[in-house]
């Protein structure tokens, strides 16, 4: 049990900076992703006997936590209401951002899914394209050709809020 625990708390140093940060760009608030993480070291607490390679302990790790973020909506129980009698409006996606940072966080959350986050595994982790491969069971030239499209949509996005900033401050 000594071994078990050392090994555990030996995880959780090495790691636990780099996958609260993670879960922090999936849920974007501090407290949901800090429960994220520490239902993640749960898990693994229970399951470190199955880690049997300790170079892909940080893989594992961050399946855990794709994982517990996704069980966070299974569990989530919504109040139906009929769509025709709800107005929905999106400002996340529209608000001010604060800083250059903040500007790009939501430049990056608004891009679709299949690009977002094999973008966030190789800004936020440093994975190469064969690690986010393996990280998300694709191909490693889909998800270069991912990556690709990704950096050129938020060029893109980029470009368009430069000229839309231009254009507030000239008009």
């Amino acid at each position: 049990m000594k071994e078990k625990q050392q090994r555990y708390e030996t995880l959780v140093h090495a790691f636990h900076g780099d996958i609260y940060r993670y879960a922090y760009w999936l849920t974007r608030d501090p407290t949901i992703a800090e429960d994220v993480v520490q239902e993640t070291f749960l898990r693994a607490w229970r399951s470190l006997d199955a880690l049997k390679d300790e170079k892909s302990a940080k893989s594992w790790l961050i399946t855990i936590v794709r994982r517990e973020n996704a069980r966070r909506f299974e569990r989530k129980q919504l109040d139906l209401a009929d769509i025709d009698d709800v107005s929905v409006s999106d400002d996340a996606f529209h608000a001010a951002p604060k800083d250059e940072s903040d500007e790009l966080r939501v430049l990056i959350a608004r891009l679709p899914m299949d690009y977002r986050e094999p973008l966030l595994l190789q800004l936020l982790f440093g994975y190469s394209g064969e690690e986010i491969a393996e990280q998300l069971s694709l191909n490693k030239n889909t998800v270069m050709t991912r990556l690709f499209r990704a950096r050129n949509q938020l060029k893109d996005m980029l470009a368009q809020e430069s000229s839309q900033q231009r254009g507030r401050q000239n008009g």
